[in-house]
């Protein structure tokens, strides 16, 4: 949701900063447009962060010799990060 949200405010910033042509006394609205422009920005790298984030996953090989038989034994597992850690 928040990268949609964050390209939502990047393309309403820009319209604001490069196509409207008002002037309003009390207010400048090609700032307000840069403004939203990085807001925008900075919600979308936060969003991209978070989703790797979420989908990272680990995975362990460990290698042992089974004393009685004196054979090596491989384990091999992998663990995602549970969804609820974080928020």
């Amino acid at each position: 949701m928040s990268i949609g949200a964050g390209i939502a405010l990047f393309a309403i910033g820009a319209i604001l900063a490069f196509a409207v042509n008002v002037e309003v006394g009390w207010v400048d609205l090609t700032m307000i447009g840069y403004i939203l422009m990085a807001a925008g920005a900075v919600i979308f790298l936060v969003g991209i962060i978070l989703m790797m984030r979420r989908r990272s996953t680990d995975s362990v090989t460990r290698t042992a010799v089974d004393p009685t038989g004196n054979e090596r034994v491989t384990r091999q597992s992998t663990s995602m990060p549970d969804d609820t850690v974080g928020l």
